[in-house]
């Protein structure tokens, strides 16, 4: 039996691909799981001038994968509502109070309000500031805020964003999304360092060589040239989802499993990240950019539609990462993400420090191949662990083996999406799985560090072939430590 939420969701830029991709189904597996029920109810803002049908039409679209009956599918709908709507309009919140008003009495809300702000981040300071002074925020209720990323494009931006929201919103009501917080894989990261003694008695650097970190796309920019190119891959993956991960990964353990011990152990991570300076960030960070790959057709990423013929915007970031306190100190956390690499593929391994072969010959003498802890988080969802065992024959020769666990495609299917895990977050209250504002701003104060420099370089673009593993400098930053990605 799950327990019911009760909510009005305001969802501005409502005709926008997020909404229709994401958020719409999202809402309807939480409704079809008996999360929402009766009382709930959704208002779609945006320019465009939609009828109730038009917008209900568009909703009943967006879910169709999901087979929904007919009885099913014609309740669902019937809880959205659509307000066309300028953000810059303060009648048009006029107008979207007195709907919100006879919603939270048709359907007795109790006052409960979510709004998911589905659009560019400059609009976020102008709509926080209408909700608070046209009254649209509530007093007997709660209120909650969902923004998407890029929450800023460095720090001071982000720490004006920041202001704006908090002038209309405390702290914990703010939920900043980083989907890759729901991912089921990440969130198995604590379970897997904190729910096995044998990882929690040997997670530092005593047995720890190096961490490493990948977040590989198969595809190029696509249609989203015009933003790429004035961000780029260290602020589209490096200062939100990678930074996540190694938070996740490098944090102490939590005092309890509560979002305010979690959120804490986080942040103190992040804080111990070394801020390189601009001769540091030359030796422990590399960058790409995709060339054509004359074999496949694939264009180079200065081919792209929206990107500038001489643009120099990287499209590949890999790094090295200190951590500044006794559990890491000496241990790299190595990490990388690019665009149009070889294979799709979000994955963490940690690598084992390796010792004396005792088995092998004096001649034949050498290390003992790592021992790896893989977690795998897409597109396999799972995790292994490479010992060493004997190999078959007259020989004592070691060879590695490999346990794995891998999630059945069926347990795939019936697990919850990202978004829907987190908007149920939200309708909970639940901050854990997103990030907080300390988060976020120490983040941009380590990327910060990295574009600076970079922006004061000419780099040697492009540097690899689209469909490759990326550029060669990312193999030779890891040679500098005798490592090599996994």
């Amino acid at each position: 039996m799950t327990d019911e939420q009760t909510a009005l969701f305001t969802i501005f830029g409502a005709t926008g691909d997020l909404a229709q991709r994401k958020l719409y189904p999202s809402l309807f597996r939480l409704f079809r799981k008996g999360f929402l029920n009766d009382s709930f109810a959704v208002i779609g803002t945006a320019r465009r001038d939609w009828s109730n049908d038009v917008y209900r039409n568009a909703v009943s679209e967006s879910i169709q994968s999901f087979q929904p009956t007919s009885t099913e599918l014609a309740e669902f709908i019937s809880h959205f509502y659509y307000q066309a709507h300028d953000v810059n309009n303060s009648e048009d919140y006029s107008l979207l109070q007195t709907l919100a008003d006879t919603l939270d009495n048709k359907y007795n809300l109790k006052s409960n309000r979510i709004f998911y702000l589905a659009m560019a981040p400059h609009f976020f300071g102008t709509i926080t500031q209408q909700l608070k002074e046209q009254g649209i925020t509530t007093k007997d209720g709660f209120n909650r805020l969902i923004i998407e990323k890029p929450f800023g494009s460095d720090y001071q931006t982000a720490l004006s964003l920041n202001n704006e929201i908090n002038a209309a919103f405390e702290e914990d009501q703010i939920f900043r999304i980083d989907h890759y917080l729901g991912k089921e894989m990440i969130q198995n990261i604590s379970a897997i360092r904190f729910g096995n003694p044998l990882f929690t008695s040997i997670w530092n650097n005593t047995y720890i060589d190096n961490v490493q970190v990948t977040l590989a796309e198969e595809l190029g920019v696509e249609d989203r040239g015009g933003y790429y190119d004035t961000s780029g891959a260290l602020k589209d993956m490096i200062q939100n989802h990678t930074l996540q991960v190694v938070s996740l990964l490098a944090m102490e353990p939590p005092k309890t499993f509560t979002e305010r011990d979690i959120r804490s152990a986080k942040i103190a991570a992040l804080n111990d990240i070394k801020l390189y300076s601009a001769e540091e960030v030359a030796e422990n960070f590399v960058r790409g950019q995709y060339d054509a790959n004359p074999n496949t057709g694939q264009l180079a990423y200065r081919q792209e539609p929206n990107v500038a013929p001489e643009s120099q915007t990287e499209t590949y970031v890999a790094g090295k990462l200190t951590i500044e306190n006794q559990r890491w100190q000496g241990v790299p956390f190595f990490i990388r993400s690019g665009k149009r690499l070889s294979k799709k593929e979000t994955i963490i391994h940690i690598v084992f420090k390796s010792d004396l072969n005792p088995f092998a010959t004096k001649e034949a003498a050498g290390l003992l191949p790592n021992n790896i802890l893989t977690i795998y988080i897409q597109p396999t969802e799972g995790f292994s662990l490479t010992l060493n065992g004997k190999e078959i024959g007259d020989n004592f020769k070691i060879e590695p083996l490999k346990l794995a666990f891998e999630h059945s495609s069926e347990a795939l299917d019936n697990s919850p999406e990202a978004y829907e895990k987190l908007l149920l977050d939200c309708l909970k209250g639940d901050g854990t799985n997103f990030t907080h504002w300390d988060e976020v701003a120490q983040s941009w104060r380590i990327v910060d560090v990295i574009r600076q420099t970079w922006d004061k370089q000419t780099p040697d673009f492009p540097n690899y072939i689209s469909g490759s593993n990326g550029p060669k400098c990312a193999d030779d930053l890891l040679a500098k430590d005798h490592a090599i990605w996994i």
